[in-house]
Protein backbone atom coordinates (compact mmCIF):
# COMPACT_ATOMS: atom_id res chain seq x y z
CA UNK A 1 0.00 0.00 0.00
CA UNK A 2 1.19 3.02 -0.68
CA UNK A 3 0.56 6.91 1.39
CA UNK A 4 1.45 9.47 -0.37
CA UNK A 5 1.57 13.22 1.70
CA UNK A 6 0.89 16.75 1.16
CA UNK A 7 1.63 18.95 3.63
CA UNK A 8 4.15 21.49 4.31
CA UNK A 9 7.18 21.27 7.20
CA UNK A 10 5.52 19.60 9.66
CA UNK A 11 5.33 16.18 7.89
CA UNK A 12 8.28 17.08 5.87
CA UNK A 13 10.03 16.39 9.30
CA UNK A 14 11.57 19.83 9.73
CA UNK A 15 12.78 20.67 13.24
CA UNK A 16 13.92 24.21 14.18
CA UNK A 17 17.47 23.10 16.09
CA UNK A 18 20.52 25.21 17.07
CA UNK A 19 18.89 28.23 15.45
CA UNK A 20 18.66 26.57 12.00
CA UNK A 21 16.25 23.94 10.52
CA UNK A 22 17.36 20.29 9.99
CA UNK A 23 15.36 17.49 8.68
CA UNK A 24 14.47 14.19 10.42
CA UNK A 25 12.26 11.68 8.82
CA UNK A 26 12.80 9.24 11.24
CA UNK A 27 9.18 9.00 12.32
CA UNK A 28 8.07 8.40 8.36
CA UNK A 29 10.93 5.05 8.04
CA UNK A 30 9.50 3.77 11.49
CA UNK A 31 5.61 4.04 10.51
CA UNK A 32 6.77 2.34 6.82
CA UNK A 33 8.73 -0.08 8.56
CA UNK A 34 5.97 -0.75 10.76
CA UNK A 35 2.89 -0.78 8.81
CA UNK A 36 4.98 -2.40 5.56
CA UNK A 37 3.64 0.79 3.79
CA UNK A 38 5.81 2.61 0.93
CA UNK A 39 5.38 6.46 1.75
CA UNK A 40 5.51 9.10 -0.82
CA UNK A 41 5.99 12.31 0.89
CA UNK A 42 5.43 15.83 -0.77
CA UNK A 43 5.39 18.21 1.81
CA UNK A 44 7.08 21.28 1.09
CA UNK A 45 8.77 23.87 3.38
CA UNK A 46 5.89 26.63 3.21
CA UNK A 47 3.60 24.97 1.27
CA UNK A 48 0.10 26.05 1.69
CA UNK A 49 -2.88 24.41 0.03
CA UNK A 50 -3.17 26.91 -2.87
CA UNK A 51 0.59 25.52 -3.67
CA UNK A 52 -0.06 22.30 -3.75
CA UNK A 53 -3.11 22.55 -5.87
CA UNK A 54 -1.60 22.68 -9.27
CA UNK A 55 0.91 19.37 -8.12
CA UNK A 56 -2.65 17.87 -6.78
CA UNK A 57 -4.40 18.35 -9.89
CA UNK A 58 -1.83 16.87 -12.27
CA UNK A 59 -0.66 13.98 -10.00
CA UNK A 60 -3.92 12.96 -9.02
CA UNK A 61 -5.01 12.11 -13.18
CA UNK A 62 -2.48 9.37 -12.33
CA UNK A 63 -4.55 5.66 -11.58
CA UNK A 64 -4.99 4.53 -8.28
CA UNK A 65 -7.67 2.29 -6.88
CA UNK A 66 -8.30 3.62 -2.70
CA UNK A 67 -5.04 4.77 -1.81
CA UNK A 68 -4.80 7.03 1.41
CA UNK A 69 -3.62 10.53 0.89
CA UNK A 70 -3.14 12.82 3.97
CA UNK A 71 -3.78 16.58 3.79
CA UNK A 72 -1.63 18.35 6.47
CA UNK A 73 -2.39 22.08 5.79
CA UNK A 74 -3.62 25.71 7.49
CA UNK A 75 -0.03 26.52 9.49
CA UNK A 76 1.43 28.67 6.40
CA UNK A 77 -2.20 29.43 4.92
CA UNK A 78 -2.74 31.79 8.32
CA UNK A 79 -0.11 33.16 8.34
CA UNK A 80 0.95 36.78 7.90
CA UNK A 81 3.43 39.07 6.58
CA UNK A 82 5.09 40.12 10.19
CA UNK A 83 7.20 42.66 8.21
CA UNK A 84 4.81 44.51 6.69
CA UNK A 85 2.74 44.44 10.51
CA UNK A 86 5.45 45.90 11.93
CA UNK A 87 5.89 48.80 9.35
CA UNK A 88 1.70 49.73 9.41
CA UNK A 89 0.07 48.27 12.47
CA UNK A 90 -2.37 50.45 11.80
CA UNK A 91 -3.38 48.72 8.33
CA UNK A 92 -5.27 46.28 6.84
CA UNK A 93 -3.44 42.95 6.88
CA UNK A 94 -4.55 39.63 5.06
CA UNK A 95 -3.10 36.32 5.81
CA UNK A 96 -1.58 34.04 3.24
CA UNK A 97 -4.90 32.21 2.41
CA UNK A 98 -7.66 33.62 3.76
CA UNK A 99 -10.43 30.93 5.76
CA UNK A 100 -12.84 31.39 2.75
CA UNK A 101 -10.39 30.31 -0.08
CA UNK A 102 -8.69 27.81 2.45
CA UNK A 103 -12.10 26.06 2.73
CA UNK A 104 -12.32 26.26 -1.49
CA UNK A 105 -9.12 25.05 -2.56
CA UNK A 106 -9.61 22.31 0.61
CA UNK A 107 -12.52 21.03 -0.61
CA UNK A 108 -11.53 21.34 -4.56
CA UNK A 109 -7.99 18.87 -2.85
CA UNK A 110 -10.62 16.52 -1.82
CA UNK A 111 -12.82 16.59 -4.42
CA UNK A 112 -9.76 16.02 -6.98
CA UNK A 113 -8.24 12.85 -5.19
CA UNK A 114 -11.62 11.25 -4.68
CA UNK A 115 -11.79 11.60 -8.54
CA UNK A 116 -9.01 9.93 -9.23
CA UNK A 117 -10.04 6.69 -6.84
CA UNK A 118 -7.62 8.17 -4.02
CA UNK A 119 -9.27 8.50 -0.10
CA UNK A 120 -8.27 11.87 1.31
CA UNK A 121 -7.57 11.59 4.71
CA UNK A 122 -7.22 15.48 6.59
CA UNK A 123 -4.91 16.20 9.50
CA UNK A 124 -6.19 18.82 12.13
CA UNK A 125 -2.94 20.77 12.80
CA UNK A 126 -0.62 20.68 15.89
CA UNK A 127 -0.40 23.86 18.26
CA UNK A 128 1.72 26.17 18.21
CA UNK A 129 3.22 28.51 21.15
CA UNK A 130 1.96 32.22 20.60
CA UNK A 131 4.82 33.78 22.89
CA UNK A 132 7.44 31.87 21.77
CA UNK A 133 6.95 32.65 18.08
CA UNK A 134 6.41 36.37 18.36
CA UNK A 135 9.80 36.02 19.75
CA UNK A 136 11.05 33.76 16.64
CA UNK A 137 9.58 36.67 14.55
CA UNK A 138 11.41 39.53 16.08
CA UNK A 139 14.71 37.71 16.76
CA UNK A 140 16.03 40.02 13.62
CA UNK A 141 14.69 43.48 15.01
CA UNK A 142 11.37 43.72 13.90
CA UNK A 143 9.15 45.41 16.93
CA UNK A 144 7.48 43.71 19.24
CA UNK A 145 5.45 46.47 20.58
CA UNK A 146 4.13 47.75 16.93
CA UNK A 147 3.11 43.69 16.18
CA UNK A 148 1.47 43.66 19.64
CA UNK A 149 -0.76 47.09 18.59
CA UNK A 150 -1.75 45.10 15.95
CA UNK A 151 -2.77 41.88 17.16
CA UNK A 152 -3.91 43.06 20.47
CA UNK A 153 -2.92 40.24 22.44
CA UNK A 154 -0.17 37.52 21.77
CA UNK A 155 -2.37 34.87 22.30
CA UNK A 156 -4.25 36.06 18.94
CA UNK A 157 -1.15 34.64 17.24
CA UNK A 158 -2.86 30.33 18.37
CA UNK A 159 -5.79 31.53 18.29
CA UNK A 160 -6.27 32.13 14.64
CA UNK A 161 -3.89 29.30 13.66
CA UNK A 162 -6.70 27.23 15.46
CA UNK A 163 -9.52 28.37 13.30
CA UNK A 164 -7.84 26.77 10.73
CA UNK A 165 -7.18 23.86 12.42
CA UNK A 166 -11.45 23.35 13.17
CA UNK A 167 -11.56 24.87 9.60
CA UNK A 168 -10.01 21.57 8.57
CA UNK A 169 -12.06 19.46 10.82
CA UNK A 170 -15.11 20.84 9.99
CA UNK A 171 -14.13 20.45 5.98
CA UNK A 172 -13.70 16.61 6.39
CA UNK A 173 -17.35 16.45 8.10
CA UNK A 174 -19.00 18.21 5.73
CA UNK A 175 -17.03 16.22 3.06
CA UNK A 176 -17.16 13.40 4.71
CA UNK A 177 -13.64 12.91 4.41
CA UNK A 178 -11.39 10.79 7.26
CA UNK A 179 -9.68 12.76 9.67
CA UNK A 180 -6.80 12.42 12.17
CA UNK A 181 -6.40 14.67 14.78
CA UNK A 182 -3.10 15.46 15.46
CA UNK A 183 -3.82 18.34 17.54
CA UNK A 184 -5.32 16.06 19.70
CA UNK A 185 -2.50 14.46 20.69
CA UNK A 186 -0.71 17.31 21.90
CA UNK A 187 -1.03 18.89 25.62
CA UNK A 188 -2.68 21.86 26.06
CA UNK A 189 -0.73 23.06 29.13
CA UNK A 190 1.71 25.39 27.99
CA UNK A 191 4.29 24.60 29.74
CA UNK A 192 3.96 20.79 29.08
CA UNK A 193 3.29 21.75 25.15
CA UNK A 194 6.79 23.79 24.99
CA UNK A 195 8.18 20.47 25.55
CA UNK A 196 7.29 19.15 22.36
CA UNK A 197 7.93 22.34 20.11
CA UNK A 198 10.76 23.82 18.88
CA UNK A 199 12.58 27.16 19.89
CA UNK A 200 10.68 28.82 17.13
CA UNK A 201 7.16 27.73 17.83
CA UNK A 202 5.64 26.22 15.71
CA UNK A 203 7.51 23.20 14.71
CA UNK A 204 7.09 19.82 16.44
CA UNK A 205 10.51 19.20 18.85
CA UNK A 206 11.20 15.65 18.82
CA UNK A 207 9.50 14.90 21.39
CA UNK A 208 6.27 16.20 18.97
CA UNK A 209 7.47 14.31 15.95
CA UNK A 210 7.21 11.08 18.29
CA UNK A 211 3.45 12.32 19.28
CA UNK A 212 2.33 12.72 15.61
CA UNK A 213 4.57 8.74 14.94
CA UNK A 214 2.45 7.53 17.85
CA UNK A 215 -1.27 9.54 16.61
CA UNK A 216 -0.31 7.89 12.84
CA UNK A 217 0.50 4.65 14.25
CA UNK A 218 -2.94 4.18 16.62
CA UNK A 219 -4.82 5.37 13.22
CA UNK A 220 -2.57 2.76 11.05
CA UNK A 221 -6.22 2.27 9.79
CA UNK A 222 -6.84 4.71 7.84
CA UNK A 223 -3.64 4.28 6.07
CA UNK A 224 -3.69 0.89 5.15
Amino acid sequence: MTVTIYGDSILKGVLFENGGYVLDRSWERALSERFHLSIENRSRFGSTIEKALPRLRRESAEPASGEPVLLEFGGNDCDYDWAAIASDPQGVHRCKTPPERFAADYREAIGLLRAGGRRPVALTLPPIHSERYLRFLCRRGLSRERILAWLGDVEAISRWQKTYSELVRQLAREEQAELIDLRAAFPSDSAALERCLCDDGIHPSRAGQALIYETLCRRAAALA
